[in-house]
C-alpha cells in the first residue's frame, strides 16, 4: 500500500512543477484557513505571471499579499478586495488584472470544476457588470446567466488532520473555500496541522477524500487575526 503514500518531506517537493504562467486556485477565507507555508514557498521560488483564483488576497505583508509584493501575480479572480491595500492600489492602477466574482459563483466555480461541469446558469449578478456580455437565459420567468467553472494547474489548501492516503478534515471555519478548491486542481497540495496514520481519521468526518488529494505536508502554522476586536476592561 505504499503507492498512496502522497505525505512529501519539503515544500519543494510539495510544489514540483509549478511554473510561471500557471493558475492557482487557493483555498482560505481572509487570514482563516489560507496554506500560508506553500504561499511562503511560491514567494520564495519567484513564480511568475500567476493567475490566483481565492476568495480575496490576504492582508498586506502575509498570505496571497506576500506574492502581490514582488508582483508575481499577473491576474486575481477573487470576491473582494478585503484589507489589502496594495491589492487594492494594483487594481485601480491597472496593474493588477482582477476579476471580481460574486463569491457564492466564485465557490461554484470551483465546485463545478471539480466535478467536471464546463458552466452553469446562475441568477447572481443578472443585470449588473458582471453579467455584461454573457449569455443569458431564462428558467421559470427568470433570468440567469452563464458562467464557466473554474480549474487550475495547482490547487493549495489548508486542512486540519490528513491522513497518509490524502484523507483531510478542516477545522470549523476554516471548510470555508478549502474542500472546493481541493477539487478543482490538476494537482492538488494540502497543507495540515497534523498527519495521521490511515485508519486513525472517522470516516464519516473527512472532508476531503484521497482521491482529490496529490500531495500532503505538515506545516507550522502563525494563525493571525485579520481583525481583533476585543471589549473595554
Amino acid at each position: 500500500m505504499s503507492g498512496f503514500d502522497k505525505v512529501v518531506g519539503s515544500y519543494e517537493e510539495a510544489l514540483a512543477g509549478l511554473t510561471d504562467g500557471m493558475t492557482i486556485i487557493a483555498g482560505g477565507f481572509g487570514l482563516c484557513g489560507i496554506p500560508e507555508g506553500l504561499i511562503a514557498r511560491i514567494k520564495q521560488m519567484g513564480t511568475r505571471d500567476l493567475t490566483v483564483v481565492s476568495n480575496n488576497a490576504g492582508v498586506d505583508g502575509f498570505g496571497l499579499g506576500l506574492l502581490l509584493e514582488d508582483r508575481q501575480i499577473k491576474k486575481m479572480i477573487a470576491s473582494y478586495v478585503g484589507e489589502n491595500a496594495l491589492f487594492e492600489q494594483q487594481l485601480l492602477s491597472g496593474e493588477l488584472e482582477v476579476e471580481l466574482t460574486p463569491q457564492g459563483t466564485l465557490a461554484e466555480k470551483m465546485r463545478a470544476g471539480g466535478a467536471g461541469i464546463p458552466a452553469f446558469f446562475t441568477a447572481t449578478g443578472y443585470g449588473t457588470p458582471v453579467g455584461e456580455g454573457k449569455e443569458v437565459r431564462e428558467f421559470n420567468g427568470r433570468n440567469y446567466i452563464l458562467e464557466p467553472s473554474i480549474t487550475g494547474d495547482f490547487a493549495i489548501v489548508k486542512g486540519w488532520k490528513a491522513d497518509r492516503f490524502g484523507n483531510v478534515i478542516y477545522r470549523h471555519t476554516a471548510q470555508n473555500f478549502n474542500p472546493m478548491a481541493a477539487t478543482a486542481g490538476k494537482i492538488t497540495v494540502v497543507e495540515v496541522e497534523e498527519i495521521v496514520e490511515p485508519g486513525e481519521l472517522d470516516p464519516s468526518q473527512i472532508h476531503t477524500p484521497g482521491i482529490y488529494v496529490n500531495r500532503v505536508i505538515q506545516g507550522r502554522f502563525e494563525k493571525r487575526i485579520e481583525q481583533r476586536t476585543v471589549r473595554q476592561g
